[in-house]
């Protein structure tokens, strides 16, 4: 038996886990909160050291022998030829760049010329973006930029006592806007085109390998974003999805091939075992339920949940287009939510509240369907975030997603994701393991819930939403 680690630094905290390296048995845990304003678009990456420390304290990491590291997706740490950063990191959450992704779509010949070269279109959130911003706003800075990092790309690094080679995985490269998984090769005339200039980029590993041993002989496994970790974490093949259940939504699933899709639809990334996970946006999720309850006056989302489930499947005929904040997919920027179906013997609260369900999930089932249009198979649904625990959430879905849904007890499957990693390099390593396949860990506990007999129902409710999603937005997803 060997015992690993996970860590992972997310935007506001970072946990780690430490794990028995045949089972994934957890055998200890650690957190702590990164220091400063969680929700800062600015931040001094020492923070995530700072914070690893305290996590790691009072021996938490005795007997280890490997750590892998998962941390927050699409930060950028812009560094000088000395590797000192020029300014604070920028954050994924950050928003300032929107203005300078839209310029980039422009600049480059227009969103299919984006999918074709990097597998996504440029959104403020992605490093490629925060360049374009940096040198339109902060051209000093940007003009002392000389190698680029994301959070987990530093972690390592320093981990590993900073040495000379710089690494990062596929699957955090895939986010950048500057690698194609496709060819899972750099695009350097992207990050000229956005920064002004060339700049060193981090060296891509293959999913089993090491970045490094530090002096003591502890091993540093590749690495990976935490999407692509908590996936790992779940322990997530082919035909499995996954849905994200947050104030807006996004469908992803594994699949062997990189996603081709001119529209831009689809954001192509790479997995943390060689595969791929393309993924579906949405913008909004649980935002719908949110404020179908305020309007029904319902204190909680449970409270709203156990309304809906006192009405029928279709709502008695109330249809929800929840595009509240404009919508992504289908790619509605301007648009705004409909509610159609109204008469007399509807107009009761829990139709309403139903409606609310069925809008959010008819909606993700249309973000679904762009994957299965593309090829991807999907037979089975993971359903993340507080909301996968609402009743009416598991009633509706696996009828509207026609497939089995898993709802994953919560867990920190990010840090047990890195940690898997972390197993499966150390046994590369040893001659152990085969570097084709990660460890086989136990599964998440979970529930489970089948479409049965529902499954005429659930078409039937996504055939009532499709006819007026059709009739108030006439080819929306063909535009």
């Amino acid at each position: 038996m060997g015992i690993v680690a996970g860590l992972d630094s997310s935007s506001g905290y970072t946990r780690i886990v430490v794990c028995d390296t045949d089972t994934g048995a957890v055998l200890r845990q650690g957190y702590a909160p990164h220091p400063g304003e969680p929700k800062a678009p600015d931040v001094d990456p020492q923070a995530w050291l700072l914070s690893l420390g305290e996590a790691a304290a009072g021996g938490l990491l005795e007997g280890v022998q490997a750590i892998g590291v998962s941390a927050q997706p699409h930060g950028l740490v812009p560094l000088d030829r000395q590797g000192t950063p020029v300014r604070p990191a920028l954050v994924g959450s950050d928003k300032r760049a929107q203005v300078a992704a839209a310029d980039l779509v422009e600049s480059f010949g227009g969103r299919e010329a984006w999918a074709s070269a990097v597998g996504c279109v440029p959104q403020a959130a992605q490093p490629v973006a925060k360049l374009r911003w940096l040198a339109r706003t902060e051209p000093e800075n940007a003009a002392r930029v000389a190698v680029l990092m994301q959070p987990h790309d530093w972690l390592v690094w320093q981990l590993l006592g900073r040495p000379v080679r710089r690494t990062t995985d596929r699957g955090a490269a895939s986010g950048t806007g500057y690698w194609s998984p496709t060819t899972g090769s750099y695009r350097p005339d992207l990050v000229e085109l956005a920064l002004g200039h060339q700049a060193v980029l981090p060296e891509v590993i293959g999913p089993a390998e090491a970045a490094g041993t530090t002096p003591e002989g502890l091993l540093i496994s590749a690495g990976t974003g935490e999407t692509m970790a908590a996936a790992l974490g779940l322990g997530l093949g082919p035909g499995d999805a996954v849905v994200s259940l947050g104030a807006s939504g996004s469908v992803m699933a594994v699949h062997h091939e990189a996603v081709a899709d001119p529209s831009g639809t689809v954001t192509s990334l790479a997995d943390a075992t060689g595969m791929h996970l393309p993924v579906v946006n949405t913008l909004n999720a649980v935002r719908a339920l949110r404020g179908a309850a305020e309007l029904l006056g319902a204190e909680s989302l449970e409270e709203l949940s156990a309304l809906a489930l006192k009405s029928t499947p279709g709502a008695s005929g109330l249809v929800l287009l929840p595009y509240l904040e404009g919508e992504r997919t289908p790619r509605l920027p301007h648009t705004a939510g409909t509610l159609s179906g109204l008469r007399r013997e509807s107009m009761k609260p829990e139709h309403l509240a139903r409606a609310a369900f069925e809008g959010m999930l008819c909606s993700l089932a249309d973000a679904m369907d762009v994957l299965r249009g593309r090829g991807v198979e999907v037979r089975r649904v993971f359903l993340l975030g507080a909301a996968a625990e609402l009743g009416a959430v598991q009633a509706v879905a696996p009828a509207v997603f026609g497939a089995q849904v898993v709802v994953p007890q919560p867990a920190d499957y990010a840090a047990l994701g890195a940690a898997r990693q972390a197993a499966w390099a150390l046994g590369v390593s040893r001659g152990e393991l085969s570097a084709s396949t990660p460890p086989a860990w136990r599964g998440a506990a979970a529930q489970v819930f089948e479409p049965g007999e529902e499954l005429a129902v659930g078409q039937a409710v996504r055939q009532q939403y499709g006819a007026t999603r059709d009739e108030i937005h006439p080819g929306a997803f063909e535009a």
